[in-house]
């Protein structure tokens, strides 16, 4: 009877655990950060399209290895206030870079953002419809705990609208 009864304990607690794990997995942040593609030329591409549209570009610069940008990413996704500010005015992408991987085309990325990644990741970089930088925001300070401050993201988005800048 006391074999049966550790074996069932023993069999509950894998249980737990595994179900606790896959909650845990299922509950992660989608990775949105596209490595095969060269980061250089996913920036000529939505300059292109932002022109075309009247807006600016967002370049959210990190990686699938940082959990504050995959938060990030996952923060303005879930607001649909922020989502709508962003669907107006930007190209939104993701710029993959990894500091510990960069090679020569992550160096010419730092390069052509005036080193953005000095202020840690993610970081976002504000491009005109002409593809000149504009603003380099530190995410650091749209922090809250652990996420973001809604009102903080919001306005940084706000600020820098097409038409926030030309007024």
């Amino acid at each position: 009877m006391k074999k049966i009864l550790t074996i069932t304990l023993v069999a509950m607690a894998l249980f737990c655990v595994t179900a606790n794990a896959q909650t845990e997995a299922t509950s992660a942040p989608k990775k949105v950060y596209n490595e095969q593609i060269n980061p250089l030329e996913q920036i000529d591409q939505a300059i292109l399209q932002a022109k075309a549209e009247g807006k600016f570009v967002i370049c959210q610069v990190g990686g699938n290895w940082c959990p504050w940008c995959l938060r990030f990413a996952d923060f303005i996704t879930n607001d649909s206030t922020i989502n709508s500010v962003i669907e107006q005015n930007f190209v939104y992408i993701h710029v993959n870079y990894h500091p510990r991987k960069a090679g020569e085309v992550g160096k010419a990325l730092m390069k052509r953002l005036n080193n953005a990644g000095r202020f840690g990741f993610p970081v976002l970089v504000v491009l005109d419809e002409e593809g000149q930088i504009i603003h380099i925001q530190d995410s650091g300070l749209l922090e809250e705990d652990k996420s973001y401050n809604q009102k903080k993201v919001l306005t940084f988005f706000q600020q820098w609208t097409p038409a926030a800048v030309r007024e």
